[in-house]
């Protein structure tokens, strides 16, 4: 163990320098008045004459009303403390002692925040408090974010997927994550982060040559140098993307509301799978999955709930104009398969009994004026496995097949009981693209029309576009991939993207941009509500 044992006296002013003292003081737990004169000093554990850090950052996210969660990590056994004003100066700040958090948390640790304003710039600052030594405390970290509204006003937030994904990490040559500054800038009410928020199965190497045969260069780390297995590795992959400055800036100034898709576990991946790819030592897909999910719930401000403490799907009520409702593709899905089942089983199941049921009487409930599916994983495109079985809901073969009975159900249900203004969001693809469905253009046709707008990469490779399927009547209104014959372009080939939503305080309105690497609108249509 490290230990401080001995204190000469020539030593004596320089050292209360380290620490931040004045000559005259004296340091709690074992230093006396008497100790700067002595030729031997009592042994001072290490850990009482350092800080703890935040390494990590700060971030806050599931934002409501009159509620947050505020999430951060340290490096040593510690409780955080948080500090809260509605004012940036914090006078009349108010305190919240929040949980303690060990080795066994990877020191990660979150609180929920109640009894916050509606529609109110919070400002706080996070802090831990070594458990070591109680006298010893972190620098504070400031953040802020702003409250749900309970009255109507405008509101604007973003999302996009896939971050550090096809080996494309951290590049500090390049600015690092530099799509998440430009989202910054446009300072949302909140970000939707859509899935795959890291890549555990994509080993990021500290170069990777490109098609041009120039070199990309990550920032490296022992825990994404492999296939993600353990916990350890999955918590790994967490940190590595918060190394990354753009990011921590941005978590400190816009919360966040976090979905997950295959990434987060391994490609592709479903409950009951067992592994193939030689990388994997590991080869049981739900224990891969289980640590996954740990992880993700240890290093995201994702709000519990009681019931279910896994669970993942969950409604953010966002005032009276937006409902967010965050769905889950990948816990209650049944195999990948061809995909063209007639009938509804546990292999055609993608939402699963319960989530499906969870949806349908919370569009029904919402008195908001657009309810927003938070979806990881988009309804008429066809994606593949490696198999060729489809990892999607879409099949291409006409008609209403396989993965499509659930998603029929869902659609016929917000027809049967008016549920108006229902937007679909996802990411999963890697380009962006609106889709428009229509009942008119579909071979299944018990629904109301709806909008589909599909964004990402934020920091991976860029691929399609990708092939529609025809069940559901969509029609491309826009889209922006690769030039024919061009996949996995890096993130430097400027195809990163994200989406952008306004709802206006007084014509409720949605208007709905589709935005590049540096911001710039690419596209954007209006959606007058019903």
């Amino acid at each position: 163990m490290n230990r401080l044992t001995t204190l000469p006296s020539h030593n004596r002013r320089s050292f209360l320098k380290k620490l931040g003292l004045g000559s005259g003081a004296v340091v709690s737990m074992g230093f006396m008045p008497d100790l700067l004169q002595a030729r031997q000093a009592p042994a001072i554990h290490l850990s009482t004459l350092t800080r703890p850090t935040l390494p990590a950052g700060i971030s806050s996210g599931d934002i409501r009303a009159n509620s947050a969660m505020i999430w951060s990590k340290t490096d040593r056994p510690s409780r955080m403390h948080l500090r809260w004003s509605t004012t940036e100066s914090m006078k009349d700040s108010r305190i919240v002692n929040g949980p303690a958090t060990l080795k066994n948390k990877d020191f990660t640790a979150k609180m929920y925040v109640s009894d916050l304003p509606a529609d109110q710039e919070i400002f706080y600052e996070v802090s831990f408090q070594s458990l070591e030594d109680l006298s010893v405390r972190s620098a504070p970290m400031k953040g802020r974010f702003r409250s749900a509204p309970s009255e109507k006003r405008d509101v604007r937030f973003l999302w996009s997927g896939d971050t550090c994904g096809q080996g494309y990490g951290i590049n500090p040559d390049w600015g690092g994550l530099r799509i998440y500054e430009s989202m910054r800038k446009l300072t949302p009410d909140f970000f939707l982060h859509s899935g795959d928020t890291i890549y555990a199965d994509g080993p990021i190497e500290s170069e990777k040559q490109l098609a041009d045969g120039s070199i990309w260069k990550n920032i490296t780390t022992e825990a994404t140098s492999k296939v993600a297995e353990s916990l350890e590795e999955f918590r790994g992959n967490y940190a590595y993307n918060l190394m990354d400055h753009n990011l921590r800036q941005f978590h400190q100034e816009v919360p966040i509301i976090y979905q997950w898709d295959d990434h987060e576990t391994s490609n592709n991946w479903y409950p009951g799978e067992t592994l193939e790819e030689d990388q994997y030592k590991v080869k049981q897909a739900s224990l891969l999955a289980a640590r996954a999910r740990q992880a993700f719930l240890e290093y995201t401000p994702i709000r519990s709930n009681g019931i279910d403490p896994e669970r993942i799907y969950r409604k953010i009520p966002y005032g009276p104009l937006l409902d967010v409702f965050v769905v889950d593709l990948r816990s209650y899905r049944g195999p990948n398969t061809a995909n063209v089942q007639t009938q509804k089983s546990d292999t055609t199941e993608i939402f699963g009994k319960q989530q499906i049921h969870w949806l349908i009487e919370g569009l029904k409930s919402s008195s908001a004026t657009w309810k927003v599916i938070a979806s990881d994983m988009p309804i008429g495109l066809l994606v593949k496995d490696y198999h060729q079985t489809f990892e999607g809901i879409a099949n291409g073969k006409g008609g209403l097949l396989g993965r499509e009975l659930e998603v029929a159900d869902i659609l016929s249900a917000i027809k049967k009981y008016r549920v108006n203004n229902v937007v679909w969001l996802t990411a999963d693809v890697h380009y962006t693209a609106a889709h428009h469905y229509d009942p008119n253009r579909a071979d299944f046709q018990d629904f109301l029309p709806f909008y589909e707008f599909v964004s990402g990469p934020l920091n991976s490779g860029t691929f399609g576009p990708g092939e529609l399927d025809q069940t559901f009547g969509p029609e491309v209104l826009y889209y922006k991939a690769p030039p024919s014959g061009q996949f996995n372009l890096p993130p430097s080939a400027g195809m990163q993207f994200f989406g952008d939503v306004f709802i206006d305080a007084q014509s409720e309105q949605m208007t709905v941009t589709l935005r590049d690497l540096e911001g710039d609108a690419l596209y954007s249509v209006d959606i007058a509500p019903e």
